[in-house]
């Protein structure tokens, strides 16, 4: 029920948990001329909390869809409820897992509140965490808060940026749907 309730909370107040609570604790532990106020660390650790629910949730369901007997034929033969759930259930459902983990990272790549409240605008290109950083998310937003002119390069951004996220997101739910093809166990 708490992951459910994870999954209800808007992104903007993620992002906010990012600013106000994860960057002080980020700033307590690596020191404050180390971590920026606006950093992508504590906007991915976020996003991470982020995604449990998704994850979990459809992991659950992959894993709760493994007949009973297949588990039932486990413990016949002596398995133990370990044993059982790594060697028989897992592999079973292992389709399930990877199309959830594939998804959540689909949900990701699209957030945009999170990054933009929490990682600021840093338009330097950086892979240092610590430092703020601008997604491809992000900078849509940047770029559509403002008045822009038609046909001029910001405005055509938009739209290039905009397709570039649909094919990473098209070809990641592809990719979901070929492992869960390729790895699918059917059972009677």
């Amino acid at each position: 029920p708490t992951l459910e309730v994870l999954a209800g909370i808007p992104t903007v107040v993620y992002g906010y948990f990012a600013l106000t609570f994860m960057t002080p604790l980020l700033r307590t532990i690596f020191g404050a001329d180390t971590v920026g106020i606006y950093n992508t660390g504590s906007a991915g650790i976020v996003i991470g909390i982020l995604i449990i629910p998704l994850v979990s949730s459809m992991s659950e369901d992959a894993l709760g869809a493994v007949p009973a007997g297949l588990r039932e034929a486990a413990y016949g033969l002596g398995a133990t409820k370990l044993e059982t759930a790594v060697k028989i259930v897992v592999p079973a459902a292992l389709s399930g897992i990877t199309a959830a983990l594939i998804v959540a990272a689909s949900r990701a790549i699209g957030e945009t509140m999170v990054v933009a409240i929490a990682a600021g605008a840093g338009s330097a290109l950086t892979l240092n965490p610590f430092r703020p950083a601008e997604t491809m998310t992000g900078h849509i937003v940047r770029i559509s808060g403002g008045d822009i002119s038609y046909d001029s390069i910001d405005y055509n951004s938009l739209f290039a940026i905009g397709l570039v996220l649909f094919f990473l997101t098209l070809a990641l739910n592809l990719l979901s749907q070929r492992v869960v093809k390729r790895f699918r166990e059917v059972y009677e």
